[in-house]
């Protein structure tokens, strides 16, 4: 892509390698040994699922991340690039190691992850704004986890991309190391075009229990729409305008990893694309519904006219 070509979509954030375990038995067979159904390395962490998932859909997508000089950040990079990813603006440092996520994976698609201490590196995308700059639209994956979780770094990457004209995308993440609310990083959040919580983290980061009340406590923040992601009951959106829930989409979960992500990537090249926020909604489910049939983030997920054509027939 040339330099006076924009992007329609550049992902910024967190990217490492998920070892998933899937049907973990814990009843151990030997002194030291266990049991699984299967155990798989998978390309992930925010960025990295966003990305690879707008680039699926057609979206002229680049990635802004860190990634230590090792296997597990070439196995990202290789996974970034065959799914059409520009990785040009992603960094690779020798002092540090890529992450990797050890997640536990439940016969419903539920899991649990474990994390390291390689996970809280905060790396500075604010000091390549010529990196990120050049978009119509800008995810931030994820408020809350690192780097988002330096409101300092937060605001300057929020600030520059919008003085550079670029909808802001805000996904969130509970703390895993360092814990922030939503009053520690209030002036980027009148920043956000949209932000868009899961229920349990829009619970609680607004100690709300219903999603109107949760959304009404995120608009007090100056967020301009906010969007509920509300698992096996669907999802929820709110602005000043309007509210509506929509339903879920009909789907045999095998692992939920990264169907939010795939969610949020949906809904922003759809918005880009110029569709209302309904049926950006819409096709931003069936992109999360997709990504729970099968192990791993960017796994089930193969290009628009699938998720066109899953719309179709779930209608």
């Amino acid at each position: 892509m040339s330099m006076e070509e924009k992007y329609d979509v550049i992902c910024m954030g967190m990217a490492l390698v998920d070892s998933i375990i899937k049907g973990f038995d814990p009843e151990p067979i030997s002194a030291s040994g266990y049991r699984a159904v299967s155990g798989s390395l998978n390309v992930g962490g925010e960025a990295v699922n966003e990305a690879m998932t707008a680039a699926k859909l057609g979206a002229r997508t680049g990635i802004l991340c860190s990634l230590g000089e090792d296997d597990a950040g070439d196995m990202i990079l290789g996974a970034l690039k065959r799914c059409g990813v520009d990785v040009s603006m992603a960094l690779r440092e020798k002092e540090r190691a890529t992450p990797v996520t050890t997640m536990f994976v439940n016969e419903d698609g539920t899991r649990k992850s474990i994390t390291n201490g390689a996970h809280r590196y905060n790396f500075h995308p604010e000091k390549y704004p010529q990196r990120f700059t050049n978009a119509r639209a800008v995810i931030l994956g994820s408020l809350f986890r690192a780097p988002f979780d330096d409101p300092e770094i937060l605001l300057s990457v929020a600030g520059k991309a919008k003085e550079a004209g670029a909808l802001i995308f805000a996904d969130t993440k509970l703390p895993n190391f360092r814990v922030l609310g939503l009053e520690d990083v209030k002036e980027a959040l009148a920043l956000v075009d949209f932000m868009t919580p899961n229920e349990d983290e829009a619970k609680y980061y607004t100690g709300k229990t219903e999603p109107s009340e949760m959304a009404d406590v995120l608009l007090g923040y100056g967020v301009k729409n906010v969007v509920i992601k509300l698992g096996g009951k669907g999802s929820y959106f709110k602005n000043a305008e309007e509210e509506f829930f929509l339903p879920p989409c009909n789907v045999t979960a095998v692992d939920a990893t990264g169907a939010g992500d795939n969610f949020v990537a949906g809904l922003a090249t759809e918005i880009l694309r110029g569709s209302t926020v309904r049926d950006a909604m819409r096709f931003a489910n069936a992109c999360g519904a997709i990504c729970t049939t099968a192990v791993g983030a960017g796994t089930a997920l193969k290009d628009r006219g699938q998720v066109l054509e899953f719309l179709k027939a779930n209608s």
